[in-house]
């Protein structure tokens, strides 16, 4: 977010060089944009566009300071301009950021703990967006409680990048200016006009083929950024009557408020459809100041509203975090109205706190505007402030995980606990690995890519989701398919592997199922279950291995997965074995959260097997009867004697609703061993 509006009074002049002047109107639009963005996270779930308009202005206020630059001969001075804009801009930054840590810390439960600090790094040194963008983070869920307390960093960001790559386009501008010997303007338009074609397209493309990534992506909002520019260089041109001005004004604003209603934003933004709120607010801009009793701007130059414009920086840094801390802090979903108007005003308080303690005393600050580096400690100090808790922090989490590790043959034995004849060595207040500081390694994983099989024809689908054993020389070769429930028995199958040398290809892909392709099946789950089985017939593995049922957590009825055993039939052909894996029991509730709520010894996050999967009786029977297929269960291990529990053997059994930990799937890789060697016949 901008922290400043300086610019011409009138929107005609607002290109020309010319003695900067306030624009009322456009700090109320700014206010209206951050009060959008508020109230649609917290009452509304939506995404409003507000943080669009935020973009355009930002565009619009830099470029109105480098064009004047420019045109008046001025050098640019880009090191001493980054320097002003992030000392302005950290402080506040830096404040929220300890606040959250402080929040963390006494509401959040240890569970989340890694990822937080991991997004604090990431909020502080602006890449927020493209960590987000590789978690492929769903901006548009409707459970906030779920959402990192950062995620809305994201913009900033954005923004940040930008703040640093504009300044380097307008000096590309004025050197092709200079050496093609055209005006500064002409140059502008050509490069900043290159920018917005190519981003838009890329927008579109990138919104229609892979939307959650888009919308973090810097790549698909650089459009946005350019619209604000081009703005400027159009305004001097816009002769509009008074009349024409004051309609403008009131279109744009009620197009802004009704955007986020109107328009199907979980299904288009930030493609084209972002241009809605642009227009809007370019329609305000051109409207300017229009002396009218009946004009926008008489609204948007409303005192409360230009002194909520003040501080909606840090207003936009507050609102995320209180909403997020209070629904984990509370286990809710959502405020409601009552509970929404208090986290409101509580942002509210904190973000005058902020603005007046802290960002109008650095920004008036004399001392560090002489010199660029006193601008530059005052960067490295709000750096340094952030920096030494979290990297202490984390190290801490290390030293437990490392103390916890040492003794985990012993203390953690897991499924081994269930073994006839175990000797149970555990001390009484050893500690249950997983620790929910270190959740971040219980997927299951191979220690290669697929790159390097000579033997492996040339993968293309498959080669994202693709994971493979090191080494030459194997005995056997093992191939895995499937998604994350197929993902999480690597934690069996890779210590099977290395101990009797056979090689594991895993072909991945997260909510697709392997089975023969079939009109149930999602688009892109058809493209990759082709490709994966075209893949294994030309590979010939030893035995493929696959999740065979799909439980449900609401319903005793695990079903075989559609297409399954036309692919084993295919594969029979060849005289490849394929091990179907049943699936492992789903709950209606994070069974991991559920323990740091009540326990680990809590009924409330136990269910029996019987309410969870079908008879497993009946269901070896039907694997048995078909060609090829055979039934891996290890349903007694995950749900002993019955029941299924959070924890095993001090191992943590779930790693939230419906998967397994690595952890724990280790530990049954002996038993998992001679179950599919009893299956395989080798």
């Amino acid at each position: 977010m901008s922290q400043e509006i300086l610019v011409a009074r009138h929107p005609a002049e607002a290109g020309r060089p010319a003695k900067p002047g306030f624009r009322p109107e456009v700090q109320g639009l700014r206010a209206l944009a951050v009060l959008m963005v508020v109230t649609y996270h917290i009452w509304f779930g939506r995404v409003s566009g507000g943080v669009d308009i935020f973009l355009l202005v930002s565009a619009f206020l830099l470029t109105l300071s480098f064009v004047r630059k420019l045109e008046a001969g001025r050098t640019l001075d880009l090191g001493r301009y980054w320097l002003h804009m992030f000392k302005r801009l950290l402080p506040a930054v830096v404040v929220v950021l300890l606040g959250i840590l402080a929040a963390t810390a006494l509401f959040v439960p240890r569970s989340r703990w890694p990822e937080i600090l991991s997004q604090v790094w990431s909020s502080l040194f602006y890449f927020q967006n493209w960590a987000l963008a590789a978690n492929s983070v769903d901006y548009y869920a409707t459970d906030q409680s779920i959402a990192s307390p950062l995620q809305h960093f994201w913009s900033l960001s954005v923004q940040g990048q930008v703040f640093i790559l504009w300044p380097l386009l307008f000096a590309l501008a004025a050197v092709i200016a200079k050496a093609a010997k055209v005006r500064v303007r002409r140059a502008v338009l050509l490069v900043f006009g290159t920018v917005f074609a190519l981003s838009l397209t890329f927008s579109i493309y990138e919104t229609y083929t892979n939307q959650v990534h888009a919308y973090f992506d810097t790549r698909t909002r650089l459009w946005e950024f350019a619209f604000g520019t081009l703005l400027v260089l159009v305004l001097p041109y816009l002769k509009l009557s008074r009349p024409v001005r004051i309609a403008a004004g009131w279109i744009g604003l009620a197009a802004m408020l009704s955007g986020g209603f109107i328009l199907d934003v979980q299904g288009q933004f930030p493609g084209f459809v972002a241009l809605w709120p642009l227009m809007a607010a370019a329609l305000v801009i051109v409207a300017g100041q229009t002396d009218s009793p009946y004009g926008a701007d008489r609204f948007l130059t409303w005192k409360p509203l230009i002194r909520l414009g003040d501080m909606s920086y840090a207003l936009y840094l507050w609102h995320w975090p209180v909403l997020v801390i209070f629904l984990i802090w509370r286990g809710r979903e959502e405020v409601g109205p009552v509970g929404g108007t208090a986290i409101i005003a509580l942002s509210l308080v904190l973000a005058y706190l902020t603005t007046k303690f802290v960002e109008r005393p650095l920004r008036s600050m004399q001392w560090a505007e002489k010199k660029k580096r006193r601008a530059a400690v005052v960067i490295a100090l709000c750096v340094t402030l952030v920096a030494v808790p979290v990297a202490g922090w984390q190290q801490l989490l290390r030293y437990e995980a490392r103390q916890a590790e040492a003794e985990a043959v012993r203390n953690n034995p897991g499924a081994r606990i269930l073994q006839s004849g175990y000797a149970d060595q555990r001390d009484p207040d050893a500690p249950v690995l997983p620790l929910l500081s270190a959740l971040d390694k219980e997927w299951g994983v191979l220690d290669g890519d697929c790159n390097g099989f000579a033997d492996a024809p040339r993968l293309t689908l498959l080669s994202d989701g693709c994971m493979g054993t090191a080494g030459e020389d194997y005995s056997k070769t093992l191939l895995v398919i499937g998604d994350s429930h197929a993902q999480q028995w690597l934690g069996s199958i890779r210590p099977m592997a290395e101990e009797r040398n056979y090689r594991v290809i895993a072909l991945l892909k997260g909510g697709c199922r392997f089975g023969a392709p079939t009109d149930e099946q999602r688009p892109e789950c058809r493209d990759f279950n082709k490709a994966a089985l075209d893949y294994a017939l030309e590979l010939k593995p030893d035995a493929v291995l696959a999740v065979g049922t799909s439980a449900q957590p609401a319903d005793a009825a695990d079903t075989v997965v559609p297409g399954l055993p036309e692919a084993a039939m295919q594969l029979a052909d060849e005289g490849i074995p394929v091990i179907g894996i049943r699936d492992n029991p789903r709950f209606e509730f994070n069974v991991l959260q559920c323990t740091e709520a009540y326990g680990i010894e809590s009924v409330e996050c136990m269910a029996p097997v019987e309410s969870k999967l079908a008879n497993g009786d009946r269901m070896a029977a039907a694997f048995d009867a078909m060609q090829g297929l055979a039934l891996l269960d290890m349903t007694d291990l995950v749900c002993p004697d019955g029941l299924c529990v959070p924890v095993v053997g001090s191992v943590r059994v779930y790693l939230d609703d419906n998967h397994l930990t690595a952890s724990y799937a280790e530990s049954m890789s002996t038993e998992f061993d001679r179950r599919f060697h009893e299956l395989v016949h080798w």
